[in-house]
């Protein structure tokens, strides 16, 4: 029998390194493996959804390696009078780029916009500041509004502890128990009104983003399903997304695509995807999977759901899709509160190495 001395041991490990192209020293286990993406690199912007003074969630995305943030406003410019809108924003923005986040956009109304979408009296007034605040947005240099018009309800669950992998908790939505749940406070409003609702709120605004050049990215319901509790959805297929697009054609009219709820409209997400992406449409990606159909469905983690999920990142790549995206509705995980399902912090954590190994596993540039 051979017999091997440590020294021997040694130098063929260092042998076996060498080989392998894994550094031998200390400095050089140091050094990144994956090259850092240059300046003028094109890239799906990763990012985290993130409101103002979450410093300790500012501290982990910039540990996952995530630059990109989408940021909730509306709370910020609530308090304050349309003229100091830009000044509010500013701030916003300088406390991101302290912390080495770049502000992608903002998710959910900049503003109040409820009586717009309900058309309801007071709209014009709420036009008004929606108008000032894409003028301040782009002032600051904040380029996309991520926006809905789900009336009276927005994104809506029956259950939010349903028990996934592990113990995790999910998110659950059943139509018949949503339909046991009666009328809302706003009785029932046709598609009808909403689609007159939208195309009054279009025409109002999306001259402004045009001249300001704020993309205006519109999110499908949640979930694409009509009527919810006597109220009308209008933004549940894709014919009726190009609908959208066609009442104020502009290079600024566009769409969130939150793939999740394109498939539980029925639709074929990777023909749909290819399809705005050419035409430069989707401004905005929201990754997420569910399991099952829209009168009856569960989140999943980004993982084990039905999608091929990896491919859909390959999708957007070779659409050139270069805008920002994030995980969307993960589960909540162990040791978090559920407080505000689907919005935890560790299942995005876990969302964003997935999609960080499958990116470069695919070889798929990301900043």
């Amino acid at each position: 029998m051979t017999k091997f001395t440590r020294r021997d041991y040694i130098q063929g490990t260092l042998a076996m390194l060498a080989a392998a192209g894994i550094p031998s020293s200390a400095s050089e286990a140091a050094t990144p493996i994956r090259r850092a993406p240059l300046q003028n690199d094109r890239g799906i912007k990763l990012a985290l959804m993130l409101s103002p003074g979450q410093n300790s969630r500012f501290r982990l995305a910039r540990q996952m390696g995530v630059t990109h943030a989408i940021v909730g406003v509306e709370g910020e410019l609530s308090k304050v009078p349309s003229s100091q809108y830009a000044e509010t924003l500013a701030k916003i923005k300088a406390e991101f780029n302290a912390a080495g986040l770049t502000i992608a956009g903002v998710e959910s109304h900049p503003v109040p916009a409820e009586k717009i979408k309900l058309g309801e009296p007071g709209r014009d007034e709420e036009i008004r500041n929606y108008c000032a605040a894409i003028e301040a947005l782009s002032q600051v240099g904040i380029p996309m509004i991520c926006y809905n018009f789900m009336a009276g309800i927005g994104w809506y669950r029956t259950n939010v502890e349903v028990p996934a992998r592990g113990g995790a908790l999910t998110s659950e939505f059943d139509y018949q128990v949503a339909e046991k749940q009666g009328l809302t406070k706003w009785g029932r409003i046709s598609e009808e009104q909403v689609w007159q609702n939208l195309e009054y709120f279009l025409k109002a605004v999306i001259p402004v983003a045009e001249k300001a050049n704020i993309q205006m990215a519109l999110h499908p319901d949640d979930p694409p399903i009509s009527p919810l509790r006597g109220i009308g959805r209008i933004l549940i297929s894709g014919a009726n997304f190009r609908r959208v697009l066609n009442i104020v054609p502009s290079p600024v009219n566009g769409i969130t695509f939150c793939q999740a709820n394109f498939k539980l409209m029925g639709e074929d997400i990777e023909a749909l995807a290819r399809e705005w992406c050419a035409q430069q449409k989707i401004f905005f990606v929201h990754f997420r999977d569910i399991q099952g159909a829209r009168e009856h469905f569960v989140e999943t983690f980004h993982d084990n759901g039905p999608t091929d999920m990896p491919h859909m990142l390959q999708v957007y790549h070779e659409s050139g899709f270069n805008g920002p995206m994030r995980p969307d509705h993960a589960p909540t995980m162990e040791g978090e509160s559920n407080e505000h399902p689907g919005y935890a912090i560790l299942g995005k954590l876990f969302a964003i190495g997935y999609m960080k190994g499958a990116m470069d596993g695919l070889h798929i540039p990301y900043a």
